[in-house]
């Protein structure tokens, strides 16, 4: 059981904590401090928690607080504000009775993230099962669950022109940001956090290629491309592998299962899209 936490402001080294130190409770995602990029993520993420790490941030941003917090309050998300007890103030003062929880730093990651837990067990918040922590959608986040009758008969009578689908498997919450930035101009992008996640994805949705991490706890890439080959669902997928293995025997034993790519980490953008454009365009 994770929370889904969507995070943003100008504290930089607080919101490094979160994707760094603290992700075994959390799953993470963060938005620039745009309106339009925190409401869009409100709504297609779906958080269970909002957290603003404020650092000397601009009044402007602050004012905005209370039109998203009445968007927050109808989904039952609270707002927690994290930073130094200045910052704090006049967050509060600006954007009156938006805090749920306010937390002062210094403080550790380890205190943020109980402080939180607490705050959301009393609240009787309940997070989500590893299983739902698999989103799609125009930016890469959406609720796996399946659309309605209704959006789906709309959706035939108009002319779309669908994008090919990408799933990007990877149990580091940052390269699944990173590479859902890379794509969604031109792909719909699913993330998964584990092998096991993406499995679970595939029984319900299809995908027109996976993007796999090589090196992951609990199953390797290798484990996942297996169980991939044995389905006639999954068997004829493209996958390409990513790693930051460079040695050549791990790289001859990905290779045994005949994946369509292998790219090493950091990825390269426009490799990365002249790979994945080779496959399905």
């Amino acid at each position: 059981m994770r929370y889904k936490v969507l995070v943003t402001g100008r504290n930089d080294s607080a919101i490094t904590a979160f994707f760094e130190q603290i992700t075994d409770d959390f799953f993470v995602l963060s938005s620039s401090t745009r309106y339009e990029d925190i409401v869009g993520h409100i709504d297609y993420f779906a958080p269970h928690v909002f957290v603003y790490c404020l650092y000397n941030e601009a009044r402007d941003s602050i004012v905005q607080m209370l039109s998203i917090n009445s968007r927050l309050m109808r989904s039952g998300i609270p707002c927690v504000i994290l930073g130094s007890k200045e910052d704090c103030d006049e967050f509060e003062r600006i954007a009156v009775n938006v805090a749920a929880l306010v937390l002062h730093r210094p403080l550790s990651a380890t205190a943020i993230k109980e402080k939180i837990l607490d705050f959301m067990q009393k609240k009787k918040i309940k997070g989500s099962d590893e299983d739902d922590m698999a989103w799609t959608g125009a930016d890469g986040f959406m609720g796996t669950q399946e659309p309605d009758a209704q959006s789906d008969a709309a959706k035939e009578e108009e002319p779309v022109l669908h994008k090919k689908h990408v799933l990007v498997v990877d149990d580091n919450p940052m390269m699944l940001k990173l590479i859902n930035e890379h794509l969604h101009e031109k792909y719909d992008v699913a993330t998964a956090v584990s092998g096991r996640v993406a499995l679970k994805f595939l029984e319900r949705r299809t995908t027109d290629l996976i993007l796999l991490d090589y090196l992951m706890p609990e199953e390797n890439g290798l484990s996942i491309l297996e169980k991939l080959r044995a389905k006639d669902a999954t068997k004829d997928i493209p996958v390409i592998f990513l790693t930051g293995v460079t040695e050549r025997k791990k790289i001859k034993e990905a290779l045994v299962l005949k994946p369509q790519g292998y790219l090493l980490k950091p990825v390269d953008r426009d490799k990365l899209l002249e790979e994945i454009a080779k496959l399905i365009g």
